[in-house]
């Protein structure tokens, strides 16, 4: 196996430049081996030769961090699609979802010459990508419970993102520059996190889920929200912030009133929530030019012209066929991740497509499955539910008790089998003859979390 050395424009230590060559061997040996993706191992190995390699990679470039509990893969990769192009700089991301240190070392020795990053961050490690990133922008999308035996306390991780965003500094001195925030407003969690930072871009980006927010964290009272967003705290003056931008339905408002439409190609309202902070934190990051991100900001109107050219990420959203019948595949994670796929399933008219479930309790799941507890599962009601994965039978019982008609199938694929004769079964009992002229059927809906994903993608 040979390890070609690729020319970097950054000035590398020696030390440094001895990680990157590793980074690259045991990535590439990692692939030729099978034994993974190597997006992971190398950036540890590298990290071990030289705990600074990262902030060496990073320097020079103009660098934008993204980071929630939900939403950041989806995001990070619009953004990239926003920054990408003739205009634009080029871009060296971690598009494989590997969010930790080791995996944003990775990234970057795969671009050595992007004169930008876009980093997907997991959110315990935000303050060490600060710190060691310096980052143009830092998009802060949403903040609720998660992988209940690795990040249990919301209000714990809370404070330390307030922490390191006070940290930040409000004035940058000659040759520096500033980093800006972009901040959901309709997220009190990440409002009392944001507020510490010295710039702020506030967006009105919408929140599905609240149970982890109604404790006020300056005071100890309680969020009260209103229909339109809005939420205060009944005993301190902890409130909404005024919002820079908003969204209203498919449209996204200014604060100078001015409308813009906001196309995409990725279904939800929660997506075009995900577009909608990073429309605006892709105006803070600059155009093409030399390294040092000199250029001059990308104007809104290109940022929202190259949104709609992502259509799927990382297989999410993704339509197939399974003996010959549409499927649809949606991942979902934790209660506001399912609360948020259920909306997309209400959209539009109402549809009697068979959903398949699929929900595991691997490490990269989280190994406590007792968040079913909180998906409103109830809203399937009525519509042929098949459940598979490793908890099945915990979902099951959750199924049960939401008084969910479903089915229990072992696999993914023999779930699908399952959901494809209760759909033959549907059609035989209400079609008389076929309509050459009838629109294309709903697909069958496919969620699972995340290893419960990814196996049905290898396996198909």
């Amino acid at each position: 196996m040979t390890v070609t050395a690729v020319a970097n424009p950054r000035t590398l230590s020696a030390r440094a430049s001895v990680a990157t060559w590793v980074v690259r061997f045991v990535n590439q040996l990692s692939r030729l081996l099978g034994r993974g993706s190597g997006t992971v191992a190398g950036g540890r190995a590298g990290l071990a030769v030289d705990p600074t390699l990262l902030a060496a990679l990073v320097g020079g470039r103009a660098v934008a961090l993204v980071t929630g509990t939900n939403g950041k893969t989806t995001a990070t990769r619009l953004m990239v699609a926003a920054l990408s192009g003739a205009e634009g700089p080029a871009v060296a991301t971690n598009d494989t979802g590997s969010n930790m240190p080791a995996g944003h070392v990775a990234a970057l020795v795969e671009s050595p010459r992007a004169t930008a990053a876009v980093l997907e961050v997991d959110e315990s490690y935000l303050g060490r990508l600060i710190e060691e990133s310096r980052p143009r922008v830092v998009i802060l999308l949403n903040l609720s419970r998660d992988q209940l035996d690795r990040i249990a306390e919301v209000r714990m991780l809370v404070d330390r993102w307030r922490s390191a965003l006070g940290r930040l500094a409000g004035d940058a001195g000659p040759g520096e520059h500033a980093t800006v925030v972009v901040a959901n407003a309709d997220d009190p969690m990440v409002v009392w996190a944001a507020v510490a930072a010295p710039q702020v871009l506030w967006v009105g980006a919408g929140q599905v889920w609240h149970d982890d927010a109604v404790g006020c964290p300056a005071c100890g009272g309680r969020i009260e929200f209103g229909p339109g967003g809005e939420w205060a705290c009944d005993r301190c003056e902890f409130a909404r912030p005024e919002r820079d931008a908003w969204l209203e339905g498919a449209e996204l408002v200014m604060a100078d009133r001015s409308r813009h439409v906001l196309s995409l190609g990725l279904p939800g309202q929660f997506n075009r929530a995900n577009a909608a902070m990073v429309a605006l934190a892709a105006t803070v990051m600059p155009g093409a030019g030399p390294p040092g991100g000199s250029a001059a900001p990308l104007p809104l109107s290109a940022v929202l012209a190259r949104l709609p050219l992502v259509e799927e990420v990382a297989g999410r959203f993704s339509s197939t066929s399974w003996k010959g019948q549409p499927v649809r595949l949606l991942l979902a994670k934790n209660p506001a991740g399912w609360t948020a796929i259920f909306d997309l399933l209400d959209e539009g008219a109402p549809s009697g497509a068979p959903v398949v479930l699929s929900v595991n309790a691997r490490i990269a799941d989280g190994l406590d499955p007792s968040w079913l507890w909180d998906v409103p599962f109830e809203r399937l009601a009525g519509r042929p539910v098949v459940a598979t994965g490793d908890r099945r039978l915990d979902l099951a019982v959750r199924l049960r008790y939401a008084e969910v008609s479903h089915t229990v199938v072992a696999g993914p694929l023999a779930a699908l089998d399952r959901a494809v004769a209760m759909r033959t079964s549907i059609t035989a009992g209400t079609a008389a003859a076929p309509d050459l002229g009838a629109a294309a059927p709903d697909p069958i809906e496919f969620l699972g979390n995340y290893t419960a994903f990814a196996e049905l993608g290898r396996q198909l």
